[in-house]
């Protein structure tokens, strides 16, 4: 996905130019350059070395050739080539210059700038005071070292039609952007990761918002809604609080601290069990839930979730999500950290957590890299790495089933696939409005998260778009 490709330097010597206006009139068609700045360079007579342009390819510099052009003459050089384009853009980065060095500019290559990069050879020899090379003088050589692979986890057909439906639907429902993630849950390999829109790593040069290089699976914390009831409840099933038949009252709303909060739908559902708080995204059963266990708690099951921690997968700019208002103890804070506001996560920490459901309650640290292969030979392979029991398996199992029934049965019907048992929930933000101290109320964030084959779980994938035109839930898109 990310090779180094032969290109030339395109290169006058001016004192060699026989005809300077005809010879750049002849370049710069080929190399989309002005004709006068071409001009410009080729009349300086007394030149012997001016560039014209880098990147030139082999049937350019095929056809320039055929021209026999007198003072025209080209340099072999490398240069990063992107075959896949688009979809990898925002995780691999680009090879783009640093002052007057090409070095990793964001994603992996600017994670693993020195690891891909290798060494420089360099030949250090005297001078005399006329600036000549002294023939008998010591002289010092070292040699260079080629960069290490890197072999990824992605799987290309998983990448490939996962990227291709997420720009589709960014398109689909006029969303402002888009992302997607598919993890391995038994061994936290990442199968797919990408946004829309992206860019051309291969002419990242022409892009004119400059965040669109940032990867926003992994430097985006957001506040994730109501996907978060799935956590909510995981922590009062695994300390015995409620069980999936646990009923309560919906009357609709609940008072707190002079607020009223109220479910998404504005109704009243009367006695419901725990699944079907999940069915139907019940704010006031997330809140009931939640004060069983109280805030301590919940803090500390998000935490053990991975929730406000850095994963670290082997890229730039990855950020972590912050879940501090959980620690005041207000209960107003625990009542919206229940349904997924007030506190914010990554993408790639929502798809870990649910990994864990669906891994047993085992959490694993998701990863990126599959090996590092070095020029001597030597292969550093990466070990799925587990991280911690989050919660029990009885309860990851328990918990499975009634995100089953959300698929079967709930808000989201629209992940169901014939002959399959899926299990997920969809999850619909708000967006903060930080100069109102408060929320928009035009919009909004849709995600959802699920895994499958529920009794036997290969993969764990997110989706995530954010301010959707004409639809109003995650349900819907």
């Amino acid at each position: 996905v990310a090779v180094n490709k032969k290109f030339y330097l395109a290169m006058a010597v001016p004192n060699l130019v026989k005809n300077p206006k005809i010879t750049a009139k002849l370049l710069a068609p080929i190399l989309e350059m002005d004709e006068q700045i071409i001009f410009e360079r080729l009349a300086k007579k007394d030149d012997i070395y001016e560039p014209l342009k880098h990147k030139v390819d082999e049937a350019k510099k095929v056809e320039i050739e055929t021209l026999a052009l007198a003072g025209i003459q080209f340099e072999e050089e490398l240069f990063r080539y992107y075959p896949e384009s688009e979809s990898l853009s925002q995780v691999l980065g680009f090879v783009g210059y640093q002052d007057d060095e090409l070095a990793g500019r964001y994603g992996v290559e600017a994670y693993w700038e020195k690891e891909l990069a290798g060494e420089k050879g360099s030949f250090v020899f005297e001078r005399d005071a006329l600036g000549r090379l002294i023939p008998l003088a010591k002289r010092l050589k070292a040699e260079s070292q080629n960069g290490a692979d890197l072999v990824l986890t992605l799987d290309r057909s998983v990448q490939f039609a996962a990227c291709g439906a997420l720009k589709e639907s960014v398109e689909k429902y006029g969303a402002a952007d888009g992302s997607v993630i598919v993890l391995d849950p038994k061994t936290g390999a990442i199968l797919a990761m990408c946004n829309w829109p992206s860019y051309d790593a291969n002419n990242y040069q022409n892009v004119e918002n400059y965040n669109l290089y940032n990867n926003p699976a992994v430097s985006d914390p957001y506040e994730p809604g109501s996907m978060i009831k799935g956590i909510t409840l995981a922590a009062a099933l695994d300390l015995d609080k409620v069980t999936p038949e646990t009923t309560y009252e919906d009357t609709g709303s609940v008072e707190i601290s002079g607020y009223t909060i109220k479910n998404s739908d504005g109704k009243a559902h009367g006695w419901r069990t725990m699944t079907q708080v999940l069915e139907e995204s019940l704010n006031t059963g997330a809140i009931f839930v939640a004060r069983s266990i109280g805030a301590k708690m919940l803090y500390q099951y998000f935490k053990r979730f991975g929730f406000g921690e850095k994963i670290v997968i082997g890229v730039s700019n990855e950020k972590k999500g912050n879940i501090s208002a959980l620690e005041n103890g207000r209960e107003i804070s625990l009542a919206t950290a229940s349904f997924g506001q007030g506190f914010t996560v990554t993408p790639l920490e929502i798809v870990a957590a649910f990994a864990a459901v669906a891994n047993n309650g085992k959490l694993m640290k998701p990863y990126l890299v599959e090996e590092v292969r070095y020029a001597s030979g030597k292969i550093l392979k990466t070990e799925p790495q587990f991280v911690r029991q989050v919660i029990s398996e009885k309860t990851a199992v328990t918990l499975s089933a009634m995100l089953g029934s959300v698929v079967k049965f709930g808000h989201a019907k629209g992940a169901a696939i014939p002959g399959y048992f899926i299990a997920g929930k969809t999850g619909t933000a708000e967006i903060a409005d930080p100069e109102h101290k408060g929320y928009y109320t035009d919009r909004n964030i849709h995600s959802f998260v699920g895994f499958a084959p529920l009794e036997n779980p290969r993969f764990v994938m997110l989706t995530k778009l954010t301010q959707t035109k004409g639809v109003a839930f995650a349900e819907s898109t």
